[in-house]
C-alpha cells in the first residue's frame, strides 16, 4: 500500500511545472481518486516518505498540512496521518479553457453544463488565440481541479504546456493538436471535412463566376480550412480569390463569398439588399459554423458546421464517465436558399 501511493507521487515527476510539494499533494489526492486508499486508511509517516521519495522533511509536512486544511487527510495524535474524507474535492471542480464566447461556443457550454449538472463546479477561462495567456492560465490553474477540458491552440509551444496536464485529468476539445502517448479528445476536423463538403457543393458553386474567401493570415481560422479551399479550387478547377477582409459595398454579381467571419456575412446580406442582389442568385454565400439566427436571416445561409449541441454532451459525459474516449465530432453540410 505504502509503495502504491509513493508511486502514486512519483508519477508526477514527469509534471516538471509541479514543485515538490505540489507533487506531494496532488500524489495523495490521485491515489484517493484512483482508490488505491480509502477513508480511514493510514497514509505513510513523514520518516517513510522522506526515505522513499528524498523529499525535505518540511515539504512532506507542508503537503499534509494542506491535506488537512481541505479535509481530505486527518491528523491522529501519535498514530500518524490518516484519509478524513474520500471526496478530494478535485473530482467536483472542472476548468474549461476555450477560446472565446460566441453564439455557437454558448451552444457547447450549455449542452456542457447541463449535462454535468449542478453539482459539478465549472470554471471558465478564454485563452483568445493567444499562446501568453495560454501559458499564464496554465500555470494558475495547474493542481486545482479534477479535470482539464482544454481547447489547444495551433502553437509549437501548446504540446510543452499541455505536458503540466496529467492524461487521467485532460480531456482535449473543439481543435485537435497531437501530444505524445494516450490522451482523451472530443474534437472537430477542418481540413478532410471542408473538402468533401467543398466538393459536394462544387455544382452550386459553378454556377458563379468566382469564389471568394476571406481569410485573415494568422487569425483564430483552422489553417486547414484554407488548405481544403486552395486544393479543391484546383482540382475542380475553380476561379477564385483569398482576401484579408471583405470591405463594405463591395459585392458583386457572380461571386461566391465564403467566409468564417459572420460579421462579413452580415456586410454582404446589407449590401445585397441595398443593391437588389439576391442571395443564392446573383450571389452566392456559404458560411462556417451554424446557429439558429442563420436559418432565417437572408432566406437562409448554407452553412457547413459540427453539432457544437452533441459536443457539448459529450464532453460533459466524458468528464462524468472518466473513461477513455478519442472523437471526432461529425460535419454535416446544411443547403439554404444562399447557395
Amino acid at each position: 500500500m505504502t509503495m502504491t501511493i509513493i508511486e502514486k507521487i512519483r508519477e508526477l515527476e514527469e509534471v516538471p511545472s509541479y514543485s515538490k510539494h505540489e507533487q506531494f499533494v496532488h500524489g495523495v489526492i490521485n491515489a484517493i481518486d484512483d482508490r488505491i486508499i480509502s477513508k480511514g486508511e493510514a497514509l505513510p509517516s513523514i520518516n517513510t516518505l522522506i526515505k522513499e521519495l528524498g523529499f525535505a522533511r518540511e515539504t512532506i509536512m507542508k503537503g499534509y498540512r494542506e491535506l488537512i486544511s481541505r479535509g481530505i487527510v486527518e491528523s491522529k495524535n501519535r498514530l500518524g496521518y490518516f484519509i478524513a474524507s474520500d471526496d478530494t474535492d478535485q473530482s467536483l471542480k472542472v476548468a474549461l479553457l476555450m477560446y472565446l464566447i460566441d453564439s455557437f461556443q454558448e451552444q457547447f457550454y450549455r449542452n456542457f453544463r447541463n449535462e454535468l449538472g449542478p453539482n459539478v463546479h465549472i470554471d471558465v477561462f478564454f485563452h483568445h488565440g493567444n499562446i501568453t495567456v495560454f501559458e499564464t492560465i496554465l500555470n494558475m490553474i495547474k493542481g486545482k481541479y479534477g479535470v482539464y477540458v482544454v481547447s489547444p491552440i495551433p502553437h509549437p509551444k501548446t504540446k510543452q504546456l499541455l505536458e503540466m496536464i496529467p492524461r487521467n485529468k485532460f480531456i482535449m476539445f473543439d481543435r485537435y493538436e497531437p501530444l505524445k502517448g494516450e490522451f482523451n479528445y472530443i474534437t472537430q476536423e477542418f481540413q478532410q471535412s471542408t473538402y468533401r463538403i467543398l466538393a459536394e457543393l462544387a455544382e452550386p458553386i459553378r454556377r458563379y463566376d468566382e469564389m471568394i474567401f476571406f481569410h485573415v493570415p494568422g487569425s483564430l481560422d483552422p489553417v486547414e480550412i484554407v488548405k481544403s479551399f486552395k486544393k479543391f479550387t484546383k482540382d475542380f478547377q475553380i476561379t477564385n480569390s483569398i482576401l484579408s477582409e471583405y470591405e463594405p459595398g463591395s459585392v458583386e454579381k457572380g461571386k461566391v463569398y465564403f467566409t468564417l467571419n459572420n460579421a462579413e456575412i452580415w456586410m454582404i446580406l446589407k449590401d445585397c439588399e441595398a443593391k437588389q442582389l439576391q442571395p443564392g442568385k446573383d450571389v452566392g454565400i456559404l458560411s462556417h459554423n451554424d446557429e439558429v439566427v442563420k436559418e432565417i436571416i437572408g432566406g437562409g445561409i448554407t452553412t457547413y458546421s459540427a453539432d457544437f449541441c452533441l459536443l457539448g454532451k459529450a464532453v460533459g459525459q466524458a468528464v462524468l464517465k472518466k473513461e477513455k474516449i478519442q472523437e471526432i465530432i461529425p460535419t454535416v453540410l446544411i443547403r439554404r436558399k444562399s447557395l
